[in-house]
């Protein structure tokens, strides 16, 4: 899937990028707002301590830096891979995207992840992908829904087009979401708390089969940007009520 295993700026052609799949969003759970901030806050603050600590900030004997960078936040492999379990286990702390006026870019990964997407009060979570979402929900069981809406994907190259399927992630919430591999989506929170915990179960598998030379979340990404947009392509929630 990569060209260039380590390039941590790899773009794909959006004209001729089809997904090869859907990605599956599960609504889960909504909870007060004091619970939501006091989950959303110690998981972020695990993120924050890890970037001041130099055993999480220095390769192990593994090869493996446990805090790293990535355009929608700070992130800690909480959990990481070994011998007979190739999966491992990220946090990531949101950018809050109004702050820094910049929105992360559309792209894909070299493996499969699982997301858990969790909102504090105040803060929403847009979610984009150039496929429409399955959102799967249960009478009964699934007490709360997602909204979600199309717009153009913004600043495309001459000529091209394409409908860009969004939702929302309303505020105190857990929201889940099954990423196939290769299939697009961009996160980009809006508000001071938000917290995804990333489960992938491919990390090992996809390191040695696209020859890369470490556990980088960058180098396991492709864009279909070459720039970062300003605030304003992703913070539309397609109703002020979201």
């Amino acid at each position: 899937m990569k060209e260039h295993a380590d390039d941590v700026n790899e773009v794909h052609d959006l004209a001729t990028f089809a997904d090869p799949g859907h990605n599956v969003v599960t609504p889960v759970a909504q909870f007060d707002p004091e619970v939501a901030l006091a989950v959303v806050s110690t998981l972020a603050n695990i993120v924050t301590r890890a970037k001041s600590s130099a055993v999480a900030t220095t390769p192990d004997a593994d090869g493996i830096t446990r805090s790293q960078v990535f355009e929608e936040g700070d992130v800690y492999m909480i959990e990481k891979p070994f011998d007979g379990f190739f999966a491992d286990r990220y946090l990531m702390d949101f950018y809050d995207v109004t702050q820094r006026d910049l929105c992360s870019r559309m792209h894909l990964h070299t493996g499969l992840r699982f997301v858990r997407m969790m909102t504090g009060p105040d803060t929403r979570i847009r979610v984009g992908s150039l496929s429409p979402f399955a959102i799967t929900d249960v009478p009964g069981v699934t007490q709360f829904t997602l909204r979600a809406f199309t717009d153009e994907l913004p600043d495309t190259p001459e000529g091209v087009v394409r409908t860009r399927y969004n939702l929302v992630v309303p505020p105190c919430s857990f929201v889940d979401m099954q990423v196939p591999r290769g299939v697009s989506h961009q996160f980009n929170a809006i508000g001071p708390h938000a917290v995804i915990d990333s489960v992938h179960p491919e990390e090992s598998v996809e390191v040695f089969r696209e020859q890369m030379s470490g556990y980088r979340m960058m180098a396991q990404t492709v864009f279909l940007a070459d720039e970062l947009h300003s605030a304003d392509a992703c913070t539309d929630l397609g109703d002020v009520e979201a």
